[in-house]
């Protein structure tokens, strides 16, 4: 594996102060996405308010393209669900001020109807593309350290004489890495529905997302799985330690260390099935 490891991140690099909390205080909408749908809802709304002193002068296609940007403007910075708001306020909004009879929501004129129409379904599909190309940027690991803990664990995984080798050797990382209280590895079959640190470097706890910036580490152990060719192989549980919640770029970390953990396992279990 390169050491220029690419990791899906948009995240500002930061540390909070561990938390523990139960699961009935996991957070539904990171704070970031709950501005970005309160955004959603009032911005085009501002806009298209904004545009009512020259609606007669400007086109009606320049107006929708104003109200889209806004909708990728939302899209990029807060989430999917946002930037379907944003686009439902553009339309109704667009219609409201922009189109006659104005201050209704009524339509006479086909090409206004058809504008409305188009102006709704390319803010729902480029909301959709902004909040997936949000969610999927990417960064390089720069910091040292942990270039350094990618590399030996690539080359453990290459010199290796047993996947047991490479197992331990992460577990350790991991330790040091999130400032965990403790790490083991779980082989085969998955047991039981504890928190998951995902592959985005964020966290679940049963179907929903768990805040942790905001609440710290949930209780108990977190499951971080090891794929290799897209089967599951095993998962490290994590026990968190007292100190900081480790910044989403170190969670991305030993999501990788997990990743190579993986190639391990599964490069055994290829010779065993070959």
């Amino acid at each position: 594996m390169s050491a220029e490891t690419s990791l899906l991140s948009t995240a500002a690099r930061r540390w909070r102060p561990h938390r523990s909390t139960d699961g009935t205080r996991a957070a539904t909408w990171p704070a970031r996405d709950r501005v970005a749908l309160a955004v959603g809802l009032v911005v085009p709304f501002l806009a298209a308010l904004a545009l009512v002193p020259f609606r007669t002068n400007v086109s009606h296609t320049h107006a929708a393209l104003i109200l889209v940007l806004v909708v990728v403007a939302v899209s990029a910075l807060g989430s999917r669900t946002a930037g379907v708001l944003a686009a439902l306020s553009a339309a109704a909004w667009f219609d409201f001020f922009l189109t006659r009879p104005y201050e209704t929501f009524a339509i006479t004129a086909n090409g206004d109807v058809e504008t409305a129409v188009l102006l709704l379904a390319v803010g729902l599909i480029v909301s959709q593309l902004a909040a997936r190309a949000r969610r999927l940027e990417v960064i390089t690991v720069t910091d040292a350290g942990y270039l350094s803990r990618i590399h030996a664990t690539a080359d453990l995984v290459q010199s290796a004489k047993s996947a047991d080798m490479v197992v331990d050797h992460v577990r350790r990382e991991l330790t040091g890495l999130l400032g965990l209280r403790g790490c083991r590895f779980e082989y085969g079959t998955l047991m039981g529905q504890p928190p998951r640190l995902q592959p985005d470097g964020g966290l679940t706890v049963g179907s929903r997302y768990w805040d942790i910036d905001a609440s710290g580490w949930p209780e108990g152990e977190i499951e971080l799985r090891a794929y290799g060719s897209g089967h599951y192989l095993g998962r490290f549980m994590l026990t968190p330690g007292p100190g900081p919640v480790p910044e989403l770029q170190a969670r991305l970390v030993a999501v990788t260390l997990a990743d190579q953990t993986g190639v391990a396992l599964d490069t055994v279990r290829a010779v065993r099935e070959g």
